[in-house]
């Protein structure tokens, strides 16, 4: 029976990949646009891989910059404009700014995030619901959404009272949740990007937690678990390029580890913020020796630093600029 589930699910998976790799075709191109869509706003909705603070801090490692005064005193401080997260970098190729992040004062920013700390599946569509009593939606509005991984942590703390199976189901049906808004976000107006969330087998979450369990290989259990949520979340959404764009960060993420080196990655295994610093307080003043946010995959235990951002938006850019919308 053990071995007929093992055959079951990793066939399950198999047809799964196929139906991603079609979703990923209509979604990430195989058709051309006559004339390029340009944003006249971006909505970042999700969790802090997302998030801007109103002072322009970002839940990854903070860049900052020393300011000479005419005295010759020094003062370092924030400098949110480099080293963007991946939906501030979506934002610049339209111009935008968010609010958080405004050096030149722009009036009224164009990119606005409504991502909270921690949020997770359910919480999208109360976002989502903030902007529907706002202004609602209209032609010209891209929403990116990328949340899920508060979801899988949560239900992986659950191992093993409930069962893995259990838990697979109810990762699934979380995924399924995150569909459901993204094709609500079509049906108000809005052209979505749409990220898978990392692998989070790869985390030094991970790699802890397989250390610290011997019942099972907590870092697989963590892998499957983020499948099953990818998977769901990108067989439910509408496989159509001309609303939707797909990133596929688990992939992304899995592609790192597998060649750090083409990523210029020095570390893909530990943390580069100091323990002692909280992640939106972590800077380039406050990283482990001989890390930067560039050469370094984990800001955290579970967030990225600037290396994944950069990677996700890239292809996030991608799916702007030549998906049909």
């Amino acid at each position: 029976m053990i071995f007929s589930s093992i055959r079951l699910r990793r066939a399950r998976h198999a047809l799964v990949g196929l139906a991603a790799i079609a979703a990923l075709a209509a979604c990430g191109g195989g058709t051309s646009q006559f004339d390029p869509f340009v944003a006249q706003r971006v909505f970042a909705f999700g969790d802090e891989m997302s998030l801007l603070t109103p002072d322009g801090r970002k839940y990854s490692v903070n860049a900052t910059k020393t300011v000479t005064a005419d005295d010759g005193t020094t003062t370092v401080s924030l400098d949110c404009v480099s080293q963007p997260n991946w939906v501030q970098s979506l934002a610049s190729i339209y111009g935008f700014v968010f609010a958080g992040c405004n050096p030149d004062n722009v009036a009224t920013p164009q990119a606005i995030t409504l991502a909270a700390e921690n949020a997770k599946a359910a919480d999208l569509a109360l976002q989502i619901d903030v902007q529907v009593a706002a202004d609602g939606f209209r032609f010209g509005d891209i929403a990116t959404v990328l949340v899920g991984v508060h979801d899988v942590i949560d239900l992986y703390k659950q191992y093993p009272t409930r069962s893995e199976d259990e838990l697979n189901t109810l990762a699934g049906e979380r995924g399924h949740d995150v569909a459901r808004q993204v094709n609500r976000l079509i049906a108000l107006g809005a052209r979505v990007i749409i990220a898978t969330i990392p692998d989070l087998s790869l985390t030094p979450y991970a790699a802890k937690q397989r250390a610290l369990f011997t019942d099972t290989d907590r870092a697989a259990l963590l892998s499957r678990l983020t499948n099953s949520f990818n998977e769901q979340l990108q067989l439910r959404i509408l496989p159509d390029g001309r609303y939707v764009g797909l990133v596929q960060a688990d992939l992304t993420t899995q592609a790192m580890v597998r060649s750090p080196g083409s990523y210029g990655l020095a570390n893909i295994t530990t943390a580069v913020c100091l323990d002692s610093v909280a992640l939106v307080d972590c800077s380039d003043k406050t990283l482990v020796e001989n890390g930067t946010s560039s050469n370094w995959m984990w800001a955290d235990d579970l967030r990225p630093s600037y290396s994944v951002h950069r990677e996700i938006a890239r292809l996030a850019i991608d799916r702007a600029q030549n998906n049909p919308f």
